[in-house]
């Protein structure tokens, strides 16, 4: 008999967690373990990219209501899920009310899966699972709508960052037997907020395959879209536009970058809701020739392969996976000093960290830039160094036969 495993996630969409769990799924020994996938809405990019012999649940339509617009709800019916986000809403309201919330938080998001929960089917309900692993939060589905002996729910981001109702948050995290954390900084943040929670914890890096990501990126010619010219560096960004990565202060740097004699040309991989912002900063700035949105792009490693130096300039991150890929494709990285940025990469050995103000950021830029020795060395170190880690696995294999 294999052993019966489930993993819960919200969709197949482009980013770093969703790439994380394709690694996952990749790393997996069909021989002896049954690994089924449910998926809120089998919807993105990434979609194709699942193992075939990931047994894909059936979409269940309820679950996909937690994903889609209050019109759509409304033409498919279900009012009950409707009238639970609309008291998770105001639930939520309040909360930041009382508590003189900043936008960072996570409150609503944690609202709305608490109160909407009661109103959502079983999964799967004639089987019981070796082991349950919610792979995205909030983690309310797998704790209660799935039958399994263990269970296990996923950190992907660093909670110094956030404000949440801590009770609420405290009481779904308790109904799981471990919590896989992707880096030790990770960690620390968490039981900064949870310390109670320590014994749960373990510590599971995101699984990233080199081979997969070295043969992606020579998939395609990108030269069209990032040409090599003389004496113009070329930097790249890759992630979803949002607040996190900072992308919106990318045209500044680069201005500050240009008025320093260095020619560069940065280009942005991805989408999301920031993106008006960041083509506003850009004309801000006139930065237009020189800040380039290349969009979403379901494979973005030929891009990444293609730049001079990759740059992560975040204000927070987990673990940020693009790094490891840069790093993967030999590349010059530089990363912003954000809280977790000591476990992403070894300063001055295969990356350098810089500050993350814009002043600060354009300097550390600016001397990679003019040390070619330095950038000769990283993409030494790079090169001769194993960033290959599918035997994390193994730890998730330890839990189910302890």
């Amino acid at each position: 008999m294999k052993t019966k495993i489930i993993i819960i996630s919200h969709g197949m969409r482009i980013g770093g967690v969703e790439r994380s769990l394709i690694g996952l799924l990749n790393a997996f020994d069909y021989e002896k373990y049954d690994v089924d996938l449910f998926l809120y809405i089998h919807d993105g990019e990434f979609m194709s990219l699942i193992p075939k012999r990931v047994n894909l649940l059936h979409e269940i339509k309820k679950y996909t209501s937690l994903l889609i617009s209050v019109r759509e709800n409304i033409m498919n019916g279900y009012f009950d899920i409707l009238a639970e986000k609309i008291y998770a809403s105001f639930k939520s309201y309040f909360f930041y009310k009382k508590n003189k919330l900043g936008d960072q938080n996570l409150v609503y998001m944690d609202y709305q899966q608490k109160y909407t929960v009661y109103s959502l089917p079983k999964i799967n309900s004639s089987k019981e699972y070796d082991l349950a692993i919610s792979f995205m939060n909030p983690h309310y589905i797998a704790a209660t709508k799935v039958k399994s002996v263990k269970k296990i729910a996923w950190i992907h981001t660093d909670y110094s960052f956030f404000e949440f109702d801590k009770k609420s948050e405290l009481n779904i995290w308790g109904k799981y037997d471990y919590i896989a954390s992707i880096s030790d900084s990770v960690t620390d943040s968490f039981l900064q907020q949870f310390p109670s929670l320590s014994d749960k914890i373990v510590l599971i890096e995101n699984i990233l395959s080199p081979n997969f990501i070295r043969e992606q990126a020579s998939i395609i010619d990108v030269n069209t879209e990032m040409p090599k010219e003389k004496d113009t560096v070329s930097l790249c960004s890759a992630g979803r536009f949002t607040h996190a990565k900072n992308f919106d202060n990318v045209p500044f740097i680069c201005k500050k970058l240009l008025e320093t004699g260095c020619n560069v040309k940065w280009y942005l991989i991805g989408y999301g809701g920031d993106e008006d912002l960041i083509r506003s900063k850009i004309e801000e700035t006139g930065m237009q020739e020189h800040v380039i949105i290349i969009g979403k792009k379901e494979n973005p490693y030929p891009y990444m392969k293609a730049c001079d130096i990759y740059v992560q300039p975040s204000r927070f991150e987990g673990k940020a996976v693009t790094v490891r890929e840069a790093q993967i494709l030999c590349k010059p990285v530089v990363i912003t000093n954000f809280t977790t940025s000591g476990s992403q990469l070894k300063n001055g050995i295969d990356g350098i960290i810089v500050p993350i103000d814009n002043d600060g950021c354009v300097h550390g830029i600016k001397s990679l830039i003019e040390n070619k020795k330095l950038q000769e060395l990283l993409i030494e170190n790079c090169r001769n160094s194993d960033f290959g880690n599918e035997k994390e696995i193994e730890k998730i294999y330890s839990i189910i036969n302890k």
